[in-house]
């Protein structure tokens, strides 16, 4: 199966604005560049920066558990670890996330913002090497647009697909090929890929990404016309190399 790229976007900060990019390089075994490298804790969660590991995602201020957080824009460079973030009513925020003292201004700045929708006390967490993926093994997120194209004609409205916060967003697949029984090989550009395991979608997804309202039900929409939640795969990365919009993107389900 045939199709492209459409658009790869980045997450720096877990739950926060996606950002596009125009190209990336992906290496064999790794997690996409730049993306949850941070997270904020919504109270202890048991996080430790010298041993970290896999904790779920409801430790964080994520869409899942605080809507209000789709209506801050945030903006990060990772050259200089430089962090911004802008919300309606609320004086804009700069600081490098990459320093201690950066962190903890981030953090008071979104306990301000959020207030009694946060449970507390925030706190901006991150660890070398460690990514905070909805999955512990889940290294690059894609969402093929046909089936999102075919929910949206289901449910009768339209989806954003940024709704469901992929790297990659691919277009000219079949719907819903993706989710073949046994996985299969991807080519991206440059990149040889196996698929790991479909996303099992939850409430994040009902959030609108701009306004920050839970106005659609796809979780029950999934279930509903497909009798499953998935919507997307993690794909683990067996060859390096560059991926670009444009790109052509190919699936091969397993054993064909």
């Amino acid at each position: 199966m045939t199709g492209q790229i459409a658009s790869l976007w980045r997450h720096p900060v877990k739950g926060f604005t996606p950002e596009r990019l125009s190209g990336v390089r992906l290496e064999a075994g790794a997690f996409f560049p730049c993306d949850r490298l941070y997270a904020v804790e919504d109270g202890p969660s048991g996080f430790d920066p010298a041993a970290p590991g896999w904790i779920t995602k409801q430790n964080f201020t994520v869409l899942a558990k605080i809507p209000e957080v789709a209506r801050i824009r945030t903006a990060y460079d990772e050259v200089s670890g430089e962090f911004a973030a802008t919300a309606d009513g609320q004086e804009a925020f700069a600081g490098a996330l990459t320093s201690e003292t950066g962190r903890e201004a981030f953090a008071g700045w979104l306990s301000g913002f959020l207030g009694e929708a946060a449970s507390g006390p925030l706190k901006v967490v991150q660890a070398t090497g460690h990514r905070f993926t909805d999955h512990p093994l889940g290294q690059v997120s894609i969402v093929n647009l046909a089936s999102v194209r075919d929910l949206e004609a289901r449910i009768g409205q339209p989806v954003d697909p940024l709704r469901f916060r992929a790297n990659i967003y691919v277009d000219g697949w079949p719907a819903w090929i993706e989710t073949a029984p046994g996985g299969g090989a991807v080519r991206l550009g440059e990149v040889a890929a196996t698929v790991f395991s479909p996303i099992v979608r939850c409430i994040a997804t009902h959030v609108d990404p701009h306004t920050g309202e839970r106005d659609i039900d796809l979780v029950r929409a999934l279930h509903d016309h497909y009798g499953h939640l998935h919507c997307g795969i993690y794909v683990t990365v067996a060859e390096s190399g560059a991926v670009r919009e444009g790109d052509v993107a190919t699936f091969q389900p397993a054993g064909v």
